[in-house]
């Protein structure tokens, strides 16, 4: 038995570049490591047995959420931590994980994920996401086949469920990869998202995430035609993934030259959405589209919303933009003031890159 009653579940394919040390960094904290292999032809599962309590075999099925909620079935303590062969744990306050775990029972944990990425340039720079991956395996389970989603076992849970943050830095290493192996890998999931698209009825979540691997991969008009097919099947609007497919929408509008569609799109949900990601998009397209003052006022809110954080790098543009057009504006001393909060996040940035 663990030190600590969570296990951490992972499934593993062939990750001999990435699962040593993802296993180190996680030895430190005593959670239980459990690791479903599901075909490995590498050195995997000889590096798994090595640090991990379990490691079991899982016959893959083109079903990552399979895999997933079979690995959960091997833990001997009933809270799962989800996480990928190439996310690296930089730190974790367990003392008050497991006060959280205690205060919402039937909660879901939130991982603040840095996905790093290389450039145009070939230089390696980082972006931010929220995902789910924290949960108690009783009320909770992965569902579809790619990208897979926690969702209640029950709906009166769902009603009641409170989503709340894990004190825990994770480094996602995988996007950072060739543009080659960057094709490889979305032409895999094109594939895989194909063949499960119309299985029980036409689900919206597929067809954002096909767009997502379209847009990666610069075919940016089959992406906008993927992303409209989801408000087409009217996805519940409180959804998380309708409001990143509504802001890369709005993106690809952008790239397609449509920049009028852009602004209709963001300013018909602006009173729905008042993420962080949501207004600094706004605030890119007003500037494109030469209302500069209104996007510095966009510019501006977007660094005092609670998620700001989540948005990785962007936050360097956001800053940059709101400086640049401060001293347009001959306010030098506001330019300041912007100024040291550049350098704070540029330091932090530097951090992560480098981890």
């Amino acid at each position: 038995m663990s030190k600590v009653p969570i296990s951490v579940c992972m499934i593993a394919k062939n990750e001999e570049r990435y699962i040593e040390e993802c296993l180190k960094r996680l030895q430190p904290y005593g959670f239980e490591i459990v690791v479903a292999d599901t075909g490995s032809t590498d050195r995997t599962k000889e590096i798994a047995e090595q640090y991990a309590d379990k490691v079991v075999d899982f016959e893959w099925i083109n079903d990552f959420s399979a895999a997933r909620n079979y690995c959960a079935s091997c833990a001997s303590n009933s809270w799962i931590l989800a996480l990928d062969c190439d996310e690296y744990v930089n730190n974790a306050d367990v003392p008050w994980i497991k006060s959280l775990m205690k205060n919402f029972s039937k909660g879901i944990g939130v991982i603040r994920m840095n996905n790093l990425v290389y450039n145009a340039a070939g230089e390696k720079e980082y972006g931010s996401e929220n995902v789910l991956r924290f949960y108690h395996r009783s009320f909770y389970r992965f569902e579809s086949p790619i990208h897979e989603q926690l969702v209640a076992k029950d709906k009166n849970i769902e009603r009641q469920s409170t989503k709340f943050m894990l004190p825990m830095e994770v480094v996602h290493h995988g996007y950072a990869l060739t543009p080659e192996e960057m094709q490889k890998k979305q032409e895999r999931n094109i594939a895989l998202i194909k063949s499960n698209v119309g299985k029980g009825g036409d689900d919206p979540y597929l067809y954002f995430q096909m767009g997502q691997s379209l847009y990666i991969m610069n075919r940016i008009d089959e992406a906008v035609e993927a992303y409209e097919t989801v408000l087409r099947l009217n996805p519940p609007m409180d959804r998380a993934y309708v409001e990143m497919m509504i802001v890369s929408l709005s993106m690809a509008y952008v790239r397609q030259n449509r920049l009028a569609d852009a602004m209709e799109l963001l300013e018909k949900y602006e009173g729905q959405y008042k993420s962080a990601r949501y207004v600094y998009t706004h605030a890119g397209i007003l500037y494109a589209g030469g209302q500069k003052m209104k996007a510095l006022l966009k510019y501006v809110t977007t660094t005092t919303l609670p998620d700001f954080d989540g948005l990785g790098e962007s936050k360097l543009h956001c800053y940059e933009n709101i400086i640049d057009m401060y001293r347009e504006y001959g306010e030098e001393d506001m330019a300041t003031g912007f100024k040291e909060k550049y350098e704070h996040c540029l330091a932090e940035r530097n951090r992560i890159v480098n981890s």
